[in-house]
C-alpha cells in the first residue's frame, strides 16, 4: 500500500503519464521509441520498477505534448524527493524540448541537398552547431554512403566491388564558419570501404586551428560528386545528433518527370514521412524540398524518387533481378512490409483507433492524411488497383481514425474519412473477393452491403454524411473495419477458404456488379 507522499506523488506522475499515452494513442514500446530509451524502459516507469528521472519526464513531456501536466507532476515527485535536502534549481514547467545527457554538440539546423547534373549527383550538407558541452570541439565525423540497388543488398555490394566508390571522384571539400570568408577544413580518413566512407572534418588547416568552443557556434559545409551509375534513387539523413531541423532538398532536371516520396525509419517501425515533400518547377529544374522540426534521435530519413519522362537515364534496377530472401522472389507481402505497411499480427491492427479531438487535433489530422497518401502513391507503382484501393492509419503504425480511399475511377479525388462510422446501410449485399495491404498474400470472399452511410468529421469539426455506393461502399466499409480493430478475414464465412494471390484470377479487373 503507498503510504508516504513521495510515493503518492510517484503514483500520480505514473497516473498522468498512461494517461496521456493512451490519449496520443502509443503503446509502451512506440513512447518509449520516440523518446530514445530501450523499448521497456516505460513499461518499467508505469510499473513502479524504475523511478522517474528528470530526463525521463522531460523527454515524455515533449513527446506527448501534455500541456506540462506531466512536467509539473514530476516537479511535485521531485520536490517531495528531495524536500529534506538543498533547494535545487528548478527549469521552467514546460520545456520547449527535452536535451539527452551528456549532450556536447547540437545541430541547430541541417539543409542537404542533392543535384543531379550531367550525369552525376552533388551532395551538398549544410549544418548549423551549437557546442553545448564543456569540451572544445576540434572534429567532426562524417560519414558517406552508396546503395545502387537499395532493394538488391547482393546484388549492390557486387556493383560496388567491380566499381568502388573513391575520394577521387568525390571531390570532397569542405569548410567552417559563417559570412564570406569561411574557413577550409582538412580531412582525416577514418574508414574507406567499396561503398562507404567515413571521414573526420578538422577544425584546422594549414594555417591554423579554430576549434568550437562551449557556448559557441558555427557552421559547417561539405559538399561531394558521385556518378549516377553508383547513386541509387534514394536519398537518406541519419539523425546522429540532437538536431532541431532537418531540411531535405532534390533538384532534379524537369525532364525527367521525378516522383518523390518519403520514409521515416525509427527504433519502432518504418513509416512515410508524416508529411509530403513540396514541389517547386520551372521551366527546367523540378525541387523538391521536405523539412521537419526536432527529429527524432537516431531516425532516418530517406526520400526515394523514380523518374518518369523518356529523357531520364535508365532507373537503376532495369536489368538486375528482382529482391530475393534465400533464393525465392519477395512475396506481396513483403513488398507492402518494404514500404512501411503494417502487417497482419500486429497489435495496432486489432485496437480501436483513437478519434480526433476537431479541430484542436487539425494539424496531427492533416500529418496522417499527409502520411497515408504519400504511401498511396508510392503503391502505384507496385500493383494495379484497378478495383481502387484504400489506407487505414493503422497500416502505417499510426492508431488514429484516419483513412484515405481512392476510386477505382482514376479521375476523382482520393475520399479522406476522418473519425468514420457507419450510420445506416442498404439490406442488399454482394459477395466479392477482397485483399488487403496488411494481407496481401491472399484474397478471400466477404459480404458487403451495397450501399453504406458514413457519418465522418471535416478538419474544422464539423461532420457530414456521405452515401458510398457498390465498390466504393466496399472499400469504405473495409478501411472502417481497419478503424475498428477488425480483418477482412473476420467477415468472412464460416469454413471459407483463404486463395493465394498466385491462384486469383481476378487481379487487374474491377469488381462486376
Amino acid at each position: 500500500m503507498t503510504t508516504s507522499p513521495v510515493e503518492r506523488a510517484a503514483d500520480h506522475f505514473v497516473s498522468a503519464l498512461s494517461q496521456w499515452r493512451v490519449e496520443r494513442g502509443m503503446t509502451k514500446k512506440q513512447l518509449a521509441a520516440r523518446m530514445g530509451f530501450d523499448p521497456s524502459y516505460v513499461s518499467h516507469v508505469e510499473g513502479r520498477r524504475h523511478k522517474p528521472t528528470e530526463d525521463f519526464a522531460r523527454r515524455a513531456e515533449a513527446v506527448l505534448a501534455a500541456g506540462g501536466v506531466i512536467w509539473q507532476r514530476f516537479q511535485e515527485y521531485d520536490e517531495l524527493r528531495h524536500a529534506r535536502g538543498p533547494v535545487l534549481h528548478r527549469d521552467p514547467p514546460v520545456p520547449a524540448q527535452w536535451m539527452p545527457p551528456g549532450t556536447g554538440l547540437i545541430v541547430e539546423q541541417e539543409i542537404a541537398e542533392l543535384t543531379y547534373t550531367n550525369h552525376s549527383y552533388r551532395c551538398v550538407i549544410h549544418r548549423a552547431l551549437y557546442n553545448a558541452g564543456v569540451e572544445p570541439v576540434t572534429r567532426y565525423l562524417v560519414k558517406i554512403a552508396v546503395d545502387r540497388y537499395p532493394n538488391d543488398p547482393a546484388g549492390s555490394n557486387r556493383h560496388h566491388r567491380q566499381h568502388p566508390l573513391s575520394f577521387e571522384e568525390m571531390d570532397l571539400r569542405a569548410v567552417a564558419g559563417d559570412g564570406d570568408t569561411p574557413e577550409r577544413m582538412q580531412w582525416r580518413l577514418k574508414l574507406d570501404r567499396d561503398a562507404a566512407k567515413e571521414v573526420w572534418l578538422l577544425f584546422q588547416n594549414e594555417h591554423g586551428q579554430f576549434p568550437l568552443y562551449p557556448g559557441e557556434r558555427t557552421s559547417i559545409e561539405y559538399a561531394y560528386s558521385v556518378g549516377e551509375e553508383k547513386w541509387g534513387q534514394w536519398f537518406q539523413r541519419a539523425v546522429r545528433l540532437p538536431t532541431r531541423n532537418l531540411t531535405v532538398r532534390l533538384d532534379f532536371p524537369a525532364e525527367f518527370e521525378p516522383q518523390v516520396w518519403g520514409v521515416e525509419t525509427s527504433l519502432a517501425a518504418e513509416v512515410p514521412v508524416r508529411t509530403p515533400p513540396e514541389r517547386h518547377c520551372d521551366a527546367h529544374r523540378a525541387v523538391f524540398e521536405w523539412s521537419t522540426d526536432a527529429p527524432l534521435l537516431n531516425a532516418r530519413y530517406r526520400l526515394e524518387w523514380r523518374f518518369r519522362g523518356e529523357a531520364a537515364p535508365t532507373t537503376p534496377d532495369e536489368g538486375v533481378p528482382k529482391p530475393e530472401i534465400n533464393g525465392h522472389e519477395l512475396r506481396a507481402s513483403q513488398r507492402m512490409r518494404g514500404i512501411g505497411i503494417v502487417q497482419r499480427g500486429a497489435d495496432l491492427l486489432r485496437q480501436r483507433a483513437r478519434h480526433f479531438q476537431l479541430p484542436r487535433e487539425e494539424a496531427a489530422c492533416r500529418d496522417a492524411v499527409a502520411g497515408l497518401r504519400t504511401i498511396l502513391e508510392r503503391l502505384e507503382g507496385l500493383h494495379d488497383f484497378s478495383k481502387g484501393v484504400g489506407l487505414a492509419a493503422p497500416q502505417i503504425g499510426l492508431a488514429v481514425a484516419a483513412a484515405v480511399v481512392r476510386p477505382p475511377e482514376r479521375g476523382p479525388e482520393p475520399v479522406i474519412l476522418l473519425n468514420p462510422r457507419v450510420v445506416d446501410e442498404s439490406s442488399e449485399t454482394d459477395e466479392q473477393y477482397e485483399g488487403c495491404l496488411s494481407f496481401f498474400d491472399y484474397r478471400g470472399l466477404v459480404v458487403r452491403p451495397l450501399r453504406v452511410d458514413v457519418e465522418h468529421a471535416r478538419y474544422d469539426g464539423t461532420r457530414v454524411i456521405t452515401s458510398f455506393e457498390r465498390a466504393m461502399a466496399r472499400l469504405v466499409s473495409h478501411e472502417i473495419d481497419h478503424l475498428e480493430g477488425r480483418l477482412y478475414v473476420d467477415r468472412m464465412a464460416a469454413g471459407a477458404h483463404l486463395v493465394p494471390v498466385e491462384e486469383y484470377r481476378q487481379s487487374g479487373q474491377p469488381w462486376s456488379y
